[in-house]
């Protein structure tokens, strides 16, 4: 869903599309899934621009990145686990709310584990293209987020504000379940000095329980050799005018869609349960 978006508004705007392989779970990748990925692309027209980014390969640069929070004294060590988290968090926009445990320094006799980003700092705004307007004060609806985990990976928040600037990312067009990430980002991009892209946050398939559908059992995955029938699911999903004709191939699809691609008609719907992000 959110590839067929993003290239076809990239596309149309003249642009170019990047593909970035956020592989930063190691442990958890399975062998062989990047190609599976690209040639899934392939089939189904998705042609990129450029190299394939793989963030397992970026992480001198958001080792670098750290240092410079770390330089600005907005990082600290943090040797709480997720159990004692959630004992102790409020709810918030993505489950418990930091409570701020180890700020003043790790507890008598605890090691540290990850590292966290002090999260003060005003409510973020920005509009959402399809959203539209959009607030988040992020102190309050996650608290301190964690820029290391545990097991010594980068977390995702802070790997993808580096690679957008690394990139020269202009437009970040993605899944509406990432809507409520979009504010800490942004204040990361403050701190470190990096360019703000706009954004905006495709509807997402969800199953009949409201869960992505990418995440349930009923999953089943796209077909890359019948590329058509989920290309044209993904286009009436998008709210986008369907060809009077099934088209008999992906090139004959793709002339349709990027003569007809709307950004205004997509439905701003699917963002994933939040109420600390609301629309202003």
């Amino acid at each position: 869903m959110a590839a067929v978006g993003s290239f076809a508004d990239a596309q149309t705007a003249g642009g170019e599309w990047l593909v970035r392989m956020e592989d930063l779970d190691r442990p958890r990748e399975v062998p062989g899934a990047a190609d599976d990925i690209l040639r899934t692309l392939e089939a189904f027209g998705l042609h990129w621009d450029g190299p394939v980014f793989y963030q397992s390969r970026r992480t001198e640069a958001y080792a670098a990145a750290i240092e410079q929070l770390e330089a600005l004294e907005l990082v600290y060590p943090c040797g709480c686990t997720r159990r004692e988290i959630g004992l102790g968090g409020l709810p918030g926009a993505e489950g418990p709310v930091y409570p701020g445990t180890c700020r003043q320094g790790l507890p008598p006799g605890r090691e540290p584990r990850s590292l966290r980003l002090r999260a003060d700092g005003p409510e973020i705004s920005f509009v959402d293209r399809i959203h539209g307007p959009q607030r988040q004060d992020v102190a309050r609806a996650v608290g301190d987020f964690v820029l290391r985990r545990a097991d010594r990976l980068h977390a995702y928040q802070l790997a993808v504000v580096v690679d957008d600037a690394a990139q020269g990312i202009t437009d970040v067009v993605r899944g509406a379940d990432l809507l409520l990430s979009t504010s800490r980002q942004l204040r990361l991009q403050a701190h470190l000095g990096l360019p703000q892209p706009t954004y905006a946050h495709l509807p997402l398939v969800l199953d009949t329980n409201g869960r992505k559908l990418s995440k349930s059992r009923a999953d089943v995955p796209v077909s890359a050799a019948d590329p058509l029938p989920a290309l044209l699911r993904a286009w009436a999903v998008l709210g986008q005018v369907l060809p009077p004709e099934p088209p008999g191939q992906v090139s004959a699809f793709w002339n349709w869609a990027l003569a007809h691609w709307d950004l205004r008609r997509v439905p701003a719907r699917n963002c994933l349960p939040g109420s600390h992000l609301a629309s202003v």
